[in-house]
């Protein structure tokens, strides 16, 4: 039975449950006993979540009940599919994850123990990657026969590189927490257990940006990465003209010219 989240007035299944702690939307998978294992109606349910946060929600956490974030795509839902069909599944799945990347607001997501397969490409949707020690990182397509079908072509490949992802389909290596941090796979390494409390500390400092600094990163900053460099500077003097000249940014910049505004300082 779908349910509403407490302060979001969004229908999600049971595999998934959130919380508004202010202007940060709380967002949990909630299938512990799976592994957390992504299946067709936990994806419909991300879907139906990003695609409707209210105004007021300015960044999102995603974390994830049980000692896992997720073990990846639930293969009890292999099912035999035909060509067409397996293009379609692979398809939505690309939807759904472009839905968080390319989203209305920045996602932080808190990873802990398994971050596999379909897990992993979910991960890599999010902007900021907060890993616990205990996370560890694989690409078991490989050894099952299959690919990659969540995305992760794209954008581990872009994180990690062709290579680091090459050894860990064709071999099924892990990567522990360490080795994860290393390679690109997340930004932060924090205890066991405190992976939640730091990705709620970045969440806020991101809800506190301007709206349209953090669409300009989320949007503008991974396309201007894919042009040539002459293209990249044009999108660059155009998206750094817009966010300088608006209302907030003026506002903030005159606060700091006045010493109204705290100075940066090492964190």
């Amino acid at each position: 039975m779908a349910r509403r989240p407490t302060g979001l007035a969004i229908e999600l299944p049971p595999s998934l449950t959130a919380e508004l702690r202010g202007s940060v939307a709380v967002l949990t998978l909630s299938r512990p006993e799976k592994r957390n294992a992504l299946d067709d109606t936990l994806v419909l349910g991300l879907e139906a979540f990003f695609g409707s946060l209210p105004e007021a929600v300015k960044s999102v956490v995603l974390h994830a009940a049980g000692p896992h974030f997720s073990a990846g795509l639930d293969l009890s839902e292999l099912t035999r599919r035909d060509t067409e069909q397996a293009v379609a599944h692979s398809a939505f799945w690309h939807r759904v994850f472009d839905r968080i990347e390319f989203g209305r607001v920045p996602v932080v997501s808190v990873l802990h123990g398994a971050v596999v397969g379909g897990g992993l490409e979910l991960a890599a949707a999010t902007h900021i990657r907060v890993a616990e020690r205990s996370a560890y990182y694989a690409l078991p397509e490989g050894s099952r026969g299959i690919f990659v079908g969540g995305g992760g072509s794209v954008r581990l490949t872009r994180l990690m590189g062709v290579a680091r992802m090459t050894d860990l389909m064709l071999t099924g290596r892990t990567l522990d927490a360490e080795e994860g941090l290393a390679a690109g796979l997340s930004q932060y390494l924090v205890g066991d257990g405190a992976g939640l409390a730091k990705g709620l500390a970045l969440a806020e400092r991101i809800a506190a940006n301007t709206a349209f600094t953090n669409f300009a990163v989320m949007h503008a900053l991974p396309r201007i990465a894919e042009q040539d460099r002459a293209s990249g500077y044009v999108m660059e003097s155009l998206t750094a003209a817009i966010a300088g000249t608006g209302a907030e940014a003026q506002a903030r910049m005159t606060a700091f010219l006045e010493k109204r505004a705290p100075k940066v300082k090492r964190s």
